[in-house]
């Protein structure tokens, strides 16, 4: 039950947002910027000299006699981590910098100057003097073919969930402590490689599956893997007659269906820290939700099902957004029409539309609304916690239709910088200027690895380069009105929705269950007022489902009222379950299997 407080709160914030959703008066910001922008440029210069990294390559490293890949130098004040883990778009991020490598020779070194993007700092002369522990990564490209007839460079996973800073098989530098001054050089040698990642081991409820993709080998023109962790019902194996519902946990790349505890928590564990939940004690706290989980699942009286968490790293990110796109190729069928499927056969699911649910949280909030939209006969039912932008109107900060800009709000006497995080009391530490420049050094041409790389890469149309053609200006933020377009009749999940009610209404009756805090750190609760406007307004038939907000509540709130800071991703497998037992009695057809799984 929400406060009078909290329900008024909430419901000024959306109606603020839905006032000015349509607004069509877009004042002249851009010629502003342009004119502040010549003027800079024709300033004379001040700016200290460069600094310059040598980066070599040591001799044997690699057995390659030309590279290709994105080199990536971090410099980081602190060395609590290695620089190459403590990049970010936060106030204490390393500062970064990145080049192109297209062919370039093995025996060559690769230098970084004053040319080379940075972030923060937007070229190594912006660098403020001072000792820096430093560190190289040679993030490496492979050359895809693809069927659409063009030829891109992408990083392929390696089992690691397409982190450039962990993948398998990329050379790095040992860290090495620099003293920075304008106009120094220094010199890093790339002598180490990131060793592969060993796949994980069944267990007797864990089982692991991959499958080669016949519409993704196509698509990308070699061969291409879709793997799955499959939660097993407790007895399993005792129970052959039984075939069972099957729930899909979306979300980012899950190395394992991990954290399970078998045993009590450890009494004797020294408590930690954490600085993201702000609470002490966080290992003991997850060892405590691991146990209460293991418990919960193999009790007497909980219902039996399959759980799946599915692999689906794509060469642009650590999982495809589960729908098929222009630039990524048919993920979406290769999810509900391969893997699925495969799966049900081998561990005895039901295999009907009526027995299948999807949740997630984030990235797995927007993919279970997407699989349940774009497959409406295929899913049951899904829950969908702190989605991202399920409405372009309300692209975090921008709208994508009616604004111009991507970084700055429209103002003829001053640049307003749009925000991009927040903390519960909107406190902003980062714009979306800030995340477009950490991108794009990360990687050119949309291969960051990073969040707007994504949406664009599976929401965009192919560019005659083969890439993802940009939703707006990486320097300027101009927004491409074409591409944005483009954006709303394939991926804008409000948008389609609303036009196509009519076929999508009786058959997503009951199915879509969204939840978000109303402080959410990236502004998505924005995005869900909008959709919760229509889905309200629906008849013939209404939806039937429900929209649910937290009050403060960050990202990545999920629905739990009474427990709305646990911590483990496994309270998503048996918070929904209550729902999804009442939508298998709502929607299962006559004669269907209700008893076998409820041993």
């Amino acid at each position: 039950m929400k406060s009078p407080k909290s329900e008024r709160a909430r419901k000024a914030l959306r109606s603020s947002i839905l006032s000015r959703r349509y607004s069509s008066a877009l004042i002249p910001a851009l010629a502003v910027l342009s004119t502040v922008l010549a003027l800079a440029c024709a300033a004379p210069s001040s700016a200290p000299p460069a600094t310059t990294f040598v980066i070599d390559i040591a001799e044997g490293v690699t057995p390659a006699e030309s590279l290709d890949g994105r080199l990536i130098l971090a410099l980081a004040e602190n060395d609590a981590r290695e620089p190459r883990f403590q990049t970010g778009f936060g106030l204490n991020s390393a500062a970064i910098f990145g080049v192109d490598l297209d062919g370039h020779p093995a025996g060559e070194p690769i230098v970084i100057d004053g040319a080379a993007e940075g972030y923060p700092a937007a070229s190594t002369g912006e660098l403020p003097p001072g000792d820096y522990y430093a560190q190289a990564v040679l993030h490496l490209y492979e050359t895809f073919n693809l069927s659409t007839g063009h030829t891109v460079k992408l990083p392929m996973d390696r089992g690691e969930g397409q982190q450039w800073n962990r993948a398998p098989g990329n050379l790095y530098s040992v860290p090495a402590k620099l003293s920075v001054s304008p106009g120094g050089s220094h010199t890093l040698t790339l002598d180490q490689v990131i060793p592969p990642i060993e796949p994980p081991e069944d267990t007797e409820l864990v089982k692991h599956v991959r499958i080669q993709s016949e519409l993704l080998t196509e698509f990308w023109g070699r061969p291409m893997e879709l793997g799955a962790h499959v939660l097993l019902p407790h007895g399993w194996a005792d129970h052959p007659e039984a075939r069972f519902p099957l729930a899909i946990f979306h979300g980012h790349f899950p190395s394992d269906f991990g954290g399970i505890r078998t045993t009590p928590p450890d009494p004797d564990l020294e408590p930690d820290y954490s600085a993201r939940f702000d609470i002490s004690g966080y290992n003991r706290i997850q060892q405590q939700e691991a146990w209460d989980f293991y418990q919960t699942w193999t009790s007497d009286d909980f219902p039996r099902m399959l759980i799946v968490e599915i692999q689906h790293p794509t060469p642009y990110y650590d999982d495809s957004y589960a729908v098929n796109s222009a630039s990524q190729g048919p993920w979406g069928d290769a999810i509900m029409r391969e893997l699925i499927p495969a799966i049900e056969e081998q561990f005895r699911g039901i295999g009907e539309g009526w027995a299948r649910f999807t949740y997630g949280g984030s990235t797995g909030g927007w993919e279970a609304m997407a699989a349940q939209v774009f497959y409406p006969d295929e899913i049951n039912g899904a829950f969908i916690a702190c989605p991202d932008p399920i409405d372009f109107r309300a692209y975090m900060t921008v709208n994508l239709y009616e604004d111009e800009n991507a970084y700055y709000y429209p103002s003829r006497l001053k640049q307003a910088l749009r925000p991009a995080h927040r903390d519960d009391l909107g406190h902003v530490d980062a714009s979306l200027l800030d995340l477009a420049r950490m991108e794009g050094v990360k990687g050119s041409l949309g291969r960051s690895g990073d969040q707007l790389d994504i949406w664009q890469a599976t929401y965009s149309p192919q560019g005659e380069d083969g890439y993802p053609k940009p939703i707006w200006d990486r320097e300027t933020g101009v927004i491409d009105k074409e591409v944005a377009e483009y954006w709303r009749e394939n991926y804008d999940l409000t948008y389609i929705l609303q036009r196509d009610w009519e076929t999508l209404g009786p058959k997503l009756q009951g199915k879509l269950h969204i939840y978000c805090g109303d402080m959410d750190n990236y502004y998505l609760n924005n995005a869900v007022y909008l959709a919760e406007e229509f889905l309200e307004s629906t008849t013939a038939p209404y939806y039937d489902g429900e929209v649910d907000y937290g009050d403060r509540a960050e990202h990545c709130w999920n629905g739990d009222q009474e427990n709305p800071n646990h911590i483990s991703r496994l309270r998503y497998n048996t918070m929904y379950v209550p729902k999804i037992l009442e939508r298998i009695k709502a929607a299962a057809p006559a004669g269907a299997d209700l008893t076998s799984w409820r041993y």
